[in-house]
């Protein structure tokens, strides 16, 4: 097989129904496990102190807003991660993400890393922009589009409701019609010397009570 089809056929195994269904696997796992690091990391260090930060950027209910985020952060990133509820999840998520690139990173630019400078000490970064937020939107914005694929309890309550609806729509089993039952030809034949039976055993009666009579 030459190169250029041994390419086509890969592409052709990658591009499958199979495949592509494997295809928001990772996807999953990334983003969900990038925003419970996120927040275990708000509640280990206390509400409080993110409270403080929301506050200094003039953010309204620091506190309140504080201990929403780090819920929705656990709980939304956990449920990316086992592929449940993605269209529910994904709004107060993209919130989130909308609302630290609005109120941080939008000031900042595009990308997230920055070389500001290398010392003896090492590698040092300069502030972060808004590149890794459009790269977190996107991947909701895909799995609320596009599925949680395998391996995921949306997948799992997908076909148990397919299931049950298909069983619901299937006509009813037809009753059992009642069959008469037809004399067989045994019963027939048996029906047709009745007469003869009945008649020789009559006159044979007859015949009996005449001889007594006359000994």
């Amino acid at each position: 097989m030459s190169l250029p089809d041994a390419l086509t056929n890969l592409m052709l195994r990658l591009t499958s129904r199979a495949a592509v269904s494997w295809g928001p696997l990772p996807l999953r796992l990334i983003v969900g496990y990038g925003f419970m690091a996120h927040g275990f990391a708000k509640l280990s260090r206390g509400p409080e102190t993110f409270a403080t930060v929301l506050d200094t950027l003039g953010v309204p209910l620091p506190l309140l807003l504080s201990w929403a985020t780090t819920l929705v952060e656990l709980a939304g990133g956990a449920a990316v991660i086992v592929g449940a509820f993605i269209p529910l999840v994904a709004p107060p998520m993209a919130i989130v993400l909308l609302t630290a690139l609005v109120t941080v990173h939008v000031r900042y630019g595009f990308f997230s890393v920055k070389l500001a400078a290398v010392t003896a000490d090492g590698v040092k970064f300069g502030t972060v922009g808004y590149e890794i937020i459009l790269l977190y939107l996107g991947g909701l914005a895909t799995l609320a589009i596009g599925g949680a694929g395998r391996l995921s309890v949306d997948a799992w309550l997908r076909r148990t409701w397919l299931s049950q609806r298909y069983r619901a729509l299937e006509p009813p089993p037809k009753a059992a019609a009642s069959v008469t039952r037809m004399p067989s030809r045994l019963d027939s034949s048996r029906m047709s010397a009745m007469p003869s039976i009945f008649f020789s055993r009559t006159s044979s009666a007859i015949f009996s009570t005449i001889a007594a009579l006359f000994t």
